[in-house]
């Protein structure tokens, strides 16, 4: 607080990208036969220049240079869904191989080069039964991937507020969830109503784990995988036209979140070790939305959001309150429209953790 200083660094990144993909689909009697293969090559070269202050700079002089992230991921899919008078079915599998690797500078003073391989598979099934036209009992599940992007490894620190120093960890893992839900929805002819119970457990959630160091006040913000984490919850959805004018919806979720313990070793600036005892929490969110129509050119829409406290790998987050309004006008007979959009007009969604 006691000086001002004025300083700068540039990214250089030269995205080069190939893709190739081939689809085949085939209509059947009771359904729709879809298969295919993706191949995605991804070369991004990067060089990073900071341009530090003379004095009091918190850019790390010796940590700029050049990196290089390149992907290969070869992906076969093949995906079926069957259809009778009382059930819907749909059944998929991705088969995926990525080969990354992210090549450091051999002189840089913190990171070597580093990257990973995997060939899996990631299923996904739906079943959804009719009790009647109006009533719906279905089925979810899912195996995905989270892969960290290129920014999540990338091994230059930079700042946007200059005490919290970003840097990201080439031997960032990507993070994997399983997703079950079962639901259940009833349509009536001016809404409907829908209500879940479902569970995801991730494993190597992606996140940043912040450290500070005895010699400084800055702190350094890294990428880590952050172990495994589970949420199970209810969902309930309404949507109801009241009339002509006005419609509402309404979502309600609530659930338990646990995080499991980890460790985890930041390399940057030195070597230091965090590490988070298991925690749980109970916690929701509510979301209620307004759609208004006023005559055949002007509608707004209203929506408030209630977020309740709850956890995250490092530390907890507490509850958050947003309320956003939007109104848009057909203009020029319907060939154009004009849009004014206000967000947290109360300036309630502040983050405190």
């Amino acid at each position: 607080p006691s000086f001002q200083n004025e300083e700068s660094f540039f990214l250089i990144a030269d995205q080069k990208v190939f893709d190739l993909m081939i689809d085949y689909t085939k209509p059947m009697k009771h359904g729709l036969l879809e298969a295919g293969f993706k191949f995605r090559k991804r070369n991004i070269p990067t060089d990073m220049q900071f341009n530090p202050a003379p004095d009091h700079s918190v850019l790390d002089i010796n940590a700029d240079g050049k990196a290089r992230y390149e992907e290969t991921i070869p992906a076969l899919y093949g995906n079926y869904t069957y259809e009778v008078k009382k059930l819907e079915a749909e059944i998929g599998l991705r088969i995926e191989y990525v080969d990354l690797k992210y090549e450091v500078d051999p002189g840089h003073s913190t990171y070597h080069s580093d990257g990973y391989d995997y060939l899996q598979p990631f299923p996904n099934l739906r079943l959804t039964y009719k009790i009647s036209g109006q009533q719906k009992l279905s089925a979810f599940f899912n195996r995905r991937v989270d892969r960290p992007d290129e920014v999540d490894i990338r091994i230059f620190p930079k700042y946007d507020d200059a005490e919290i120093i970003k840097v990201g960890n080439p031997a960032l893992q990507p993070q994997f969830t399983n997703s079950f839900e079962l639901g259940y929805k009833n349509t009536w002819h001016s809404g409907y109503l829908y209500t879940a119970i479902y569970h995801r457990n991730s494993e190597g959630t992606i996140t940043r784990i912040a450290s500070s160091i005895d010699t400084s006040n800055l702190i350094y913000n890294v990428s880590q995988n952050a172990g495994k984490s589970n949420n199970t919850g209810v969902e309930l959805v309404i949507s109801k036209q009241i009339n002509n004018q006005i419609e509402i919806n309404l979502n309600l979720n609530g659930y338990h979140n646990k995080i499991d313990a980890f460790t985890v070793i930041n390399q940057y600036p030195i070597e230091n070790t965090f590490t988070a005892k298991q925690q749980s929490i109970y916690s929701g969110n509510v979301k209620f939305n307004t759609n208004f129509k006023f005559g055949r050119t002007t509608e707004a829409q209203l929506t408030a959001i209630y977020l309740a406290p709850d956890i995250i790998p490092q530390g907890t987050i507490d509850s958050r309150f947003s309320l956003d309004i939007g109104i848009k006008k057909t203009i020029q007979k319907g060939n154009g429209e004009f849009y004014l959009n206000a967000t947290d007009l109360l300036n309630t969604m502040v983050v405190d953790r």
